[in-house]
């Protein structure tokens, strides 16, 4: 780092002074504390986000959000570009310099570390960090800090996308390095789209279960509430009704509301009681990232029958199983040499699509069980969303889920490829086979499911779109396996 880059640095971080007794770790959620006192740790990841971007030649991401905790709460975590999170590999360093006791200290790691990693600062290649902020009240000013961060490396720019759930912001960014459209109006004009196609799909004549029209939504008072409101003006043939939007009188970001609330308590959040027996509900976090379904039994009672990311993750392997055997079992399929390439056979040169089922110790064995009924292959990591991500990529189709409601689905680019070469080669049947259905069944969840992190929003459309396809009610869907008995200590 040249002299005067060195002392640009150091009079910016000397702006932010660390909070004094204050230990920081980074870990899967990032960096979380009371709003008030991240300023300095805020400041100092926007220089981290900034040399990842000169270290990866690529787009990266930073996010103020604390997801799930009290209001006065604030964080910050770094988007890698490929929309997951920041490497491992980093998260030391990003330890080190959120403890740094002084500004001077502070500038002498970033600079060890620049030489350590190879990274070029100011030369031809201009660093991009995408920055956004959820409702919280110290949001604005933290998302200050960050670009100040930011700026404060030398070729490298902050772009503010303004107020976003973290999916959204981790899609954004996958997006964008990819060559892809990546504003928010992008983000919903995909998923909506992926959902017509879905919904069209639907066999013709459905008889429906009782409560299967419209979902009600808990949406925590948080940002996810506002996006779903947004998201809404995009979807045709989903009903969708808000709850805990955070307008005045709903309550608090996260009390007595939210995912995490009902998932851990089995009761009901605030603005839901007796009148909504039997609905189909559904509960979002703070920052839009988890999601459950629950469902009231009874107006006496004050619990609530949960149906959590571990049957999430059932619903979603039973319908993408479905279009793998529709593919599989089609008639005349050995004439087709396209689909060959999709069979298991003896042929080494030929390809099986590998569907794989991610799943921790903490998964409830009931799903377990009947998820190795179904004939699916499951593996099981350390617990950590970042350890099911990364076995999941392992496989052409890898569904991960936690208990609390985070996951998602990932496609291979491998798969992606043969997937839209065999449409095209069936587009030029007189018909449209049920083979080819589900084909593009396939292709539109790859577009609706955001494969860089978990995200209630896509997953709150994919739930009801196979709900709809299935023609189950809530209940229908929770008779599946019944959950082992199980209690979480908070």
């Amino acid at each position: 780092m040249e002299e005067a880059d060195r002392e640009v640095l150091l009079q910016a971080a000397s702006l932010f002074p660390p909070p004094p007794g204050i230990r920081f770790a980074y870990g899967t959620a990032g960096f979380r504390y009371n709003g008030l006192l991240l300023s300095s740790t805020v400041f100092r990841v926007g220089v981290l986000a900034a040399l990842r971007s000169l270290k990866t030649r690529s787009v990266t991401g930073l996010m103020i959000t604390a997801s799930h905790n009290p209001a006065s709460d604030n964080g910050v975590k770094v988007a890698d570009p490929g929309g997951g999170m920041l490497t491992q590999e980093w998260e030391p360093f990003a330890d080190a310099i959120a403890n740094a006791v002084n500004a001077e200290n502070f500038v002498q790691l970033i600079d060890e570390f620049i030489k350590k990693q190879g990274i070029l600062c100011g030369d031809t290649y201009s660093g991009v960090v995408l920055v956004a902020r959820d409702t919280r009240p110290s949001g604005e000013e933290l998302l200050s800090a960050a670009i100040q961060g930011i700026g404060a490396v030398k070729g490298v720019m902050a772009v503010d996308m303004g107020i976003l759930t973290t999916p959204q912001l981790h899609w954004m960014v996958r997006s964008r390095n990819k060559g892809m459209p990546a504003t928010e109006s992008d983000y919903y004009m995909q998923l909506s789209s992926s959902v017509k196609i879905l919904m069209s799909a639907r066999p013709k004549v459905q008889k429906l279960g009782p409560h299967i029209e419209g979902v009600v939504v808990d949406g925590a008072n948080g940002v996810g509430a506002k996006k779903l409101y947004t998201l809404q003006q995009f979807l045709e043939g989903i009903e969708v009704n808000i709850r805990n939007s955070g307008r005045e009188g709903e309550g608090g970001l996260n009390d007595s509301v939210g995912a995490d609330f009902v998932q851990k308590e089995k009761i009901t959040p605030s603005g839901f009681g007796g009148d909504d027996v039997g609905k189909r509900c559904a509960s979002l976090d703070g920052d839009a990232d988890r999601l459950v379904y629950f469902y009231i039994s009874s107006p006496e009672k004050k619990g609530v029958e949960l149906i959590d990311g571990d049957k999430i993750l059932t619903l979603f392997a039973i319908f993408i199983k479905q279009q793998l055997d529709s593919i599989y079992n089609q008639e005349k399929m050995e004439s087709s040499p396209a689909v060959r390439l999709a069979q298991n056979p003896s042929n080494e040169e030929c390809h099986s699509i590998a569907l794989g089922i991610v799943q921790t110790a903490y998964a409830n064995g009931a799903s377990t069980r009947y998820l190795r009924e179904l004939g699916l292959e499951i593996v099981f990591t350390s617990t950590g969303v970042k350890y099911l991500h990364e076995k999941a990529t392992e496989y052409d189709i890898g569904i991960y889920f936690e208990a609390n409601g985070h996951g998602t689905i990932l496609f291979s680019e491998k798969l992606l490829l043969w997937l839209k070469a065999f449409n095209e080669e069936l587009s030029s049947a007189s018909t449209v086979s049920e083979q080819r259905r589900a084909v593009q069944r396939l292709l539109a969840i790859s577009s609706l499911i955001n494969q860089a992190v978990g995200d209630a929003l896509s997953g709150l459309l994919l739930v009801e779109v196979i709900l709809h396809y299935m023609g189950w009610s809530i209940q229908t869907w929770n008779t599946l396996y019944q959950d082992l008995p199980s209690r979480q200590l908070k």
